[in-house]
C-alpha cells in the first residue's frame, strides 16, 4: 500500500463523513487544513483534481443596534467607503457587501427587543404570552443538510448568558437566542470557550487533562513527512494556531478583573470552577473569534454563529472606559461612547476577516471563500426596525461580488429572509421559499 493510500485509511471516518483527511490521536479528531499536496474534502485518487474548499457562512450578532449617524456605506471613485462604525472593516473594503433596507415584518409586531430578535435569522411570527415558538433560524437550516458532511454540524457561540425573564409579554429567551434548531427549541448556547473548543477537536474518550496537540503528535508527524514543503509550513502554522488557543483557554479566567458585568460581590464566595468564562469580556470574544476560526480552517464545522452579547444587553466595557452605563442604555444616545463599543464589536468581524485572510486554500483564501454577516435585530437603540443593519465580508466561494453597496429601501420585496435564501444558495442548498420569502436577492 502506498504512503497516502495507507494515511487515508487511517484518516477518514466514512460512517459519519464524506471522504476527509484528519489527524487522529486517543480521544481526538481533527479535521485538517486545506493543502494543494493533500486532498482534504475530497478523494484522495492523484489522478482527480482535488476540488475547491467549500464555503462557510458565520453570522456575528449583536444587540441594540448601532450608532445612528455613522453606520453608513458608500461607493466612491470605484471605492467602497465606510461610516465611523464600520471604520475595523476598511481594510476589507474591497471584500465586503453592505446591505441598506431589508426588514423583518413579524418583528414591527412588538416592537420591543424580544419581538425584534427572536426571529432575526427565520422570519417567523413568535408566540407571546409566555408560550415559545419561533421558526428554525437559517444557520439550523443549513446544520440539518449540508452540515452533516462536517463533524460538528453547526458552532453557536455566545458571550452572554440567555436572560430567562419576561418583559412586556415576550419571553426574554427570544431576545438571548438567534439560532433555533425548531420553532419551538432555542439551539443551546456554548457560552465557554474551552467546552466550545472542545467539541470541535475532542471525543468522548478524550482526558480533560490532555492536549488536543499532545493527542495527535504522531500522526501529525506522519502527515508532515507526506506533504509538499509548502504545506508543512501552513501545517506547522495550523498546529501553532490551536496550540495558542489551548494556552490561551488555560490561562483564561486567572486574572483578577471581573469585566462585563456588576458582580453583587466585590470577590466570589467559592472558589473559581476550572475552565470558565473569561473574565475579560475582550478575552472572551476574542477566544470565541479564535475558535470559530479554527473551525473553518479545520473544515471541522462549516456554520457558526457567534452572539456577541443579547439584546437588551447588561454587557459593560471597562476596557473601553465605558463602565458607567449597560449596554442596553448606552444604546439609547449616539454618544461616542456608544460608538466606541460599536467599533469595538466590528473589531471582532474585522479579525475574523483578518485570520480568514490569511489562510490561503488553493486560489482563494478562506474568506473569499466565506461569508461572514453582522446584524442586529434594530437599526438603532431606539427600536428601529423598519431597516435592519447588514454588512457581510466575504466573497462566498467567488459568487458574491463585494466593494459596493446595495439598497433596497424602495423595494417592495424587501425581506431579510430572500438574503438568506441567496446565502443558502451559495453553500448548495435551493428552497423555494424560506420564512416571509418567495425568492432569494438576485444581485448577492
Amino acid at each position: 500500500m502506498n504512503p497516502m493510500a495507507k494515511f487515508d485509511a487511517l484518516s477518514r471516518d466514512p460512517a459519519s463523513f464524506s471522504r476527509r483527511a484528519w489527524l487522529r490521536g486517543l480521544g481526538v479528531t481533527m479535521a485538517l487544513p486545506w493543502m494543494e499536496s493533500l486532498s482534504a474534502w475530497g478523494s484522495q485518487d492523484a489522478s482527480t483534481k482535488s476540488p475547491e474548499a467549500p464555503v462557510r457562512l458565520a453570522i456575528l450578532f449583536a444587540g441594540n443596534g448601532f450608532h445612528g449617524g455613522e453606520w453608513w456605506a458608500k461607493e466612491e471613485q470605484g471605492k467602497l467607503q465606510l461610516g465611523r462604525v464600520l471604520a475595523p472593516l476598511q481594510e476589507f473594503a474591497d471584500s465586503t457587501l453592505f446591505i441598506k433596507g431589508l426588514y423583518n415584518a413579524e418583528a414591527l409586531k412588538g416592537n420591543i427587543h424580544s419581538s425584534q430578535t427572536g426571529n432575526l435569522l427565520s422570519g417567523a411570527s413568535l408566540t407571546a404570552g409566555g408560550e415559545i415558538r419561533s421558526g428554525t433560524s437559517i444557520d439550523q437550516l443549513l446544520a440539518q443538510t449540508i452540515g452533516r458532511q462536517t463533524k460538528v454540524p453547526s458552532l453557536v457561540l455566545g458571550c452572554e448568558k440567555s436572560n430567562p425573564s419576561v418583559h412586556k409579554n415576550y419571553s426574554m429567551i427570544y431576545s438571548s437566542h438567534i439560532s433555533w434548531s425548531s420553532p419551538t427549541t432555542p439551539t443551546p448556547l456554548e457560552l465557554y470557550p474551552a467546552l466550545a473548543f472542545d467539541r470541535l477537536f475532542k471525543d468522548e474518550n478524550h482526558r480533560g487533562d490532555q492536549s488536543v496537540l499532545d493527542s495527535v503528535l504522531e500522526h501529525a508527524g506522519d502527515i508532515r513527512r507526506q506533504i509538499s514543503s509548502t504545506d508543512r509550513q501552513k501545517f506547522d502554522e495550523y498546529l501553532d494556531s490551536v496550540r495558542d488557543v489551548e494556552q490561551r483557554i488555560a490561562n483564561a479566567g486567572k486574572r483578577g478583573e471581573l469585566q462585563g458585568w456588576k458582580p453583587t460581590l466585590d470577590k466570589p464566595n467559592f472558589d473559581r470552577p476550572a475552565d470558565g468564562i473569561p473574565q475579560d469580556i475582550s478575552e472572551h470574544m476574542r477566544l470565541m473569534c479564535d475558535i470559530l476560526v479554527l473551525g473553518f480552517q479545520t473544515d471541522t464545522t462549516r456554520i457558526s454563529t457567534l452572539k456577541l452579547n443579547n439584546d437588551h444587553s447588561s454587557l459593560r466595557f471597562p476596557h473601553l472606559g465605558v463602565d458607567y452605563m449597560i449596554h442596553h442604555l448606552l444604546s439609547h444616545s449616539d454618544t461616542e461612547d456608544w460608538l466606541k463599543v460599536n467599533q469595538f464589536f466590528t473589531q471582532q468581524m474585522a479579525y475574523i476577516a483578518k485570520r480568514l485572510s490569511q489562510i490561503q486554500e488553493g486560489d482563494r483564501t478562506a474568506l473569499d471563500n466565506s461569508m461572514i454577516m453582522l446584524c442586529s435585530s434594530m437599526m438603532t437603540g431606539s427600536h428601529d426596525a423598519s431597516q435592519l443593519p447588514v454588512v457581510m465580508v466575504g466573497k462566498g466561494g467567488g459568487k458574491i461580488q463585494t466593494g459596493k453597496v446595495l439598497d433596497y429601501r424602495q423595494n417592495p420585496e424587501r425581506q431579510m429572509c430572500r438574503l438568506y435564501m441567496s446565502m443558502m444558495q451559495k453553500m448548495g442548498l435551493e428552497r423555494s421559499s424560506f420564512g416571509d420569502a418567495k425568492s432569494a436577492l438576485s444581485e448577492v
